[in-house]
């Protein structure tokens, strides 16, 4: 099985062919329906040896199909108190992202 190590908004993801993971929101038209990732680290297989790039490998890609476009993550609180100051703030944040299906590895 064939695997890839590529790099999206500052974040190492290990992908296979068919796995689904989440990457962070970008814009996009309307009508595209895949999603290219050209930032490839590392290539390997079981039974050969891993093409490692010096950052990237030249002309290696993974394409993925976008399983859904705008999926939104688990609700973080920030909370700020200082005792005895009578300071207490609290704030919600929930980050968006992209589903998307790996379809192949190339390179």
């Amino acid at each position: 099985m064939q695997y890839a190590i590529i790099e999206d908004s500052g974040s190492q993801l290990k992908v296979k062919t068919g796995d689904v993971i989440e990457v962070d929101l970008r814009k996009l038209e309307d009508s595209a329906k895949t999603v290219t990732f050209d930032r490839v680290l590392l290539i390997g297989s079981g039974e050969k040896a891993a093409k490692v790039g010096m950052p990237y490998i030249a002309g290696a890609s993974v394409t993925a199909d976008i399983v859904e476009r705008d999926v939104k993550g688990e609700k973080i609180d920030i909370v700020k108190y200082k005792r005895r100051k009578n300071y207490k703030r609290k704030q919600g944040h929930r980050q968006r992202h992209m589903l998307v299906k790996v379809t192949g590895i190339t390179g």
